[in-house]
């Protein structure tokens, strides 16, 4: 990439440009993850370490750390329970309904959401130890 130099007032609206172009691009790649090509790509803290370079660099640095906090953004709100997704959409259910969903629900529902995480936790992680073996 081409250096760009900002002053103070030019830097916000270019970094909210490309913090929005990296957001868009990464929802676009979602559509890939329950592909087989896809489910092979998702990592975990080892992936996310291997991405930063050997040798230090403060732009690559911030960059990686920026989309990062996007992903995990928006890691979180997919409707899981656990998640604050899974809780907007429980509070959506709640003001279209107009009732609570009862206490034995949310109890299951969140368990069964702990269970969807830890899942795609092991299955990352194990596509990790698999990429690192082989």
């Amino acid at each position: 990439t081409c250096h760009q130099d900002y002053n103070l007032l030019s830097c916000i609206p270019a970094g909210l440009h490309k913090g929005w172009e990296t957001l868009k691009g990464y929802v676009d790649d979602l559509k890939y993850v329950p592909t087989a090509e896809g489910a092979k790509s998702l990592g975990s803290f080892i992936t996310i370490g291997s991405i930063f370079p050997s040798t230090w660099n403060w732009y690559q640095f911030w960059m990686l750390t920026a989309f990062i906090s996007i992903v995990l953004a928006v890691m979180n709100i997919l409707p899981i329970p656990g998640l604050d997704g899974g809780h907007i959409v429980l509070l959506l259910y709640e003001a279209v309904t107009g009732r609570k969903p009862s206490d034995k629900f949310m109890e299951w529902a969140e368990r069964i959401g702990l269970i969807i995480l830890l899942g795609l936790m092991l299955f990352a992680f194990g596509n990790d130890i698999v990429r690192f073996v082989l």
